[in-house]
């Protein structure tokens, strides 16, 4: 379609699961990739009682079970369960066709993802489901701290950073 290749992207995800089949199913037949989103759905979090997991309540489990086969049915290449209790990733991987990957839903997905940001450590907060695999945070600080010292005692910038007369 022409948004996809002005844009380059390869497709769009939209948060929500049911309420959004219709769309899903417009833009697929217009051939515009959609991977779906349910679960902890951050665009709608304050809607929905904040951050934590999503899927304790037998009808909250069976709201997510049933989102899942909405966007399947609706035309969704695969959909994203987010911060969701584990028999849900497990239910949603055992009864879709389509790839369920998780964030926050246990190793029982099809794949996973991270925010980049959390995974390499440059903010305080740690959700429960991120592993950091590097503390950049600091790097960065250290980095910053090291770069204002210099300005400061005018070390930085040295000849080699300095443009002059040819």
């Amino acid at each position: 379609s022409r948004i996809m290749a002005e844009t380059g992207a390869a497709a769009v995800k939209l948060e929500g699961g049911q309420a959004m089949a219709e769309t899903i199913a417009f833009l697929s037949q217009r051939g515009i990739p959609v991977m779906a989103h349910v679960g902890l759905t951050p665009q709608a979090v304050n809607a929905l009682g904040g951050y934590g997991a999503r899927g304790r309540s037998q009808e909250e489990h069976a709201k997510i079970i049933s989102d899942g086969k909405a966007v399947q049915e609706a035309g969704a290449f695969a959909v994203v369960a987010e911060g969701v209790v584990e028999p849900i990733a497990v239910a949603l991987t055992q009864s879709l066709e389509i790839p369920v990957i998780g964030i926050g839903a246990s190793a029982q997905c099809d794949g996973q993802v991270l925010v980049t940001e959390d995974m390499l450590g440059m903010f305080e907060r740690v959700p429960r489901f991120v592993k950091r695999y590097e503390d950049l945070a600091s790097v960065i600080s250290k980095a910053a701290e090291t770069y204002a010292g210099e300005v400061r005692s005018r070390a930085f910038p040295t000849a080699d950073q300095t443009y002059q007369p040819k």
